[in-house]
């Protein structure tokens, strides 16, 4: 199984690539259709929402529905209540593609977020040009300037950014740069090492402002009321939802988890 290091290595080219034609996606992602809201999305009623992932392989359980047609996908996730859509776009480890990113925004109106390991402006540029709501940036792949800059690019296309953290330095990056929403996940990418208690450390050094949602190792409607209590706000599950015959039940029985106030 390929860690962080080995996996970031793979995917330089292709944002270098993305990189040389980066005026080109600039001006197609600055005429695409307005994004939908995404953060706003991942806040309602007091309860926990769930962004449904379309996750067809992972590095660490292999393949989990690899035939799965992410439009379908899209509209069971939506029949079943989800708030959002996350999509993994990146084909090498996780079978994704950015026309999986389009078709399933297509199928629906939930705001899609392109989760793939991004670090330079072109990948935030092809992200909004495909259609993405919103994208995900992982604290440990970037310093506090690229963070900065990617959260500023995707603010300014109208996009929001999920801050992904793993630990409190990590954290206290995220806050001091304004992140929000912010995503503890609960997987080690180093070590693929999967910990559910890090969100509960974490979570109370979260302001009540700022959107919190808990990532991996989520499976259950015990899991998501657990995240719930700690004040979590969203939870984002892809193979315990992908592994499901029925998804939209799968997602329908993980809502109406109440949200306990963190300050």
């Amino acid at each position: 199984m390929p860690d962080l290091a080995a996996i970031v290595a793979a995917k330089r080219p292709a944002a270098e690539a993305a990189e040389r034609h980066a005026r080109a996606w600039r001006a197609r992602a600055e005429a695409a259709p307005p994004p939908r809201p995404f953060r706003a999305a991942l806040r309602g009623g007091g309860e926990v929402q769930v962004i449904a992932e379309i996750k067809r392989r992972s590095p660490s359980a292999g393949p989990i529905r690899p035939d799965a047609d992410p439009a379908a996908l899209a509209r069971a996730y939506a029949t079943g209540g989800a708030a959002a859509l996350s999509v993994l776009t990146d084909p090498v480890f996780f079978d994704g593609s950015p026309e999986a990113l389009i078709r399933a925004r297509a199928a629906t109106d939930l705001p899609v977020l392109r989760k793939d390991f991004l670090f330079s402006p072109a990948q935030i540029y092809e992200a909004r040009a495909w259609g993405a709501d919103a994208v995900l940036l992982i604290v440990r792949l970037l310093d506090d300037v690229q963070l900065r800059d990617l959260q500023a690019l995707a603010r300014g296309l109208g996009m929001d950014a999920l801050v992904e953290v793993h630990d409190e330095s990590e954290l206290e990056r995220a806050l001091a740069l304004g992140a929000n929403p912010i995503g503890v996940n609960h997987r080690d990418l180093d070590r693929f090492v999967t910990d559910l208690g890090i969100s509960a450390r974490l979570a109370p050094r979260v302001p009540a402002e700022v959107v919190l949602v808990a990532e991996s190792g989520l499976a259950t409607r015990a899991d998501v009321e657990a995240m719930g209590r700690r004040g979590v706000d969203a939870v984002l599950i892809g193979e315990g939802l992908m592994r499901q015959a029925d998804v939209a039940e799968a997602v329908a029985a993980l809502r109406g988890c109440a949200v306990a106030p963190r300050r």
